[in-house]
């Protein structure tokens, strides 16, 4: 096995490959064993960037996940005119960037929100945060929708924020259950009709 003369590559080097064995394995199916094969680096690598596998996930989650998630749902939202649309059309647009073998592995953040938040309080809080912040951009958008005149105002955009953001992660949940993408074209077409009631 070799050592990157980079740093910054080899940490990213490891992330990547920690990401692949949690996404298909799981935190606690994770091993640090298999994260070295892949990257063909020595122990002293990993533990030169991380105190330990605990250090490990949590920086997967932090500079992997949680950015990619971003990327994928929350900054883009900013770029409709219409919210009710834009939340809709990101639902939609995720079969264009995910790949299929995402959809049957799930969502990597609720994957780890269903197996680390009633074992691991570091994780369940990271994930908690991260989820209140995709929520608050759900509800900003609403509440913009409602000065424009597009959403109605007599709305709860918080109550509203939090069961689109839940329908989206359990949609996805479902899909991953089922090993079938139709279930989330499924959850896609009443999803739409949800948030056309709330159209002002």
């Amino acid at each position: 096995m070799t050592t990157e003369r980079n740093p910054e590559n080899t940490r990213m080097k490891i992330l990547g490959a920690a990401f692949q064995e949690i996404h298909k394995h799981g935190y606690q199916g994770m091993r640090v064993d298999n994260v070295l094969k892949n990257t063909n680096l020595k122990k002293g690598a990993l533990y030169h960037h991380f105190a330990g596998k605990q250090a490990l996930g949590y920086a997967v989650l932090e500079e992997l996940i949680q950015p990619r998630i971003a990327e994928l749902w929350i900054d883009p939202l900013n770029d409709f005119g219409n919210p009710l649309e834009g939340i809709h059309a990101l639902f939609e647009g995720l079969d264009a960037v995910w790949s299929d073998e995402s959809f049957i592995l799930g969502c990597p953040l609720n994957n780890l929100a269903q197996e680390m938040s009633p074992i691991d309080e570091g994780f369940r809080e990271r994930i908690e945060k991260f989820f209140q912040y995709w929520k608050a951009s759900i509800a900003e958008a609403l509440k913009t929708g409602q000065e424009k005149g597009i959403v109605d105002i007599s709305i709860n955009t918080d109550d509203c924020a939090i069961f689109i953001l839940s329908s989206i992660e359990g949609a996805l949940g479902m899909t991953k259950n089922h090993q079938d993408k139709e279930i989330y074209y499924s959850c896609g077409k009443e999803l739409k009709r949800y948030l056309n009631t709330l159209r002002a």
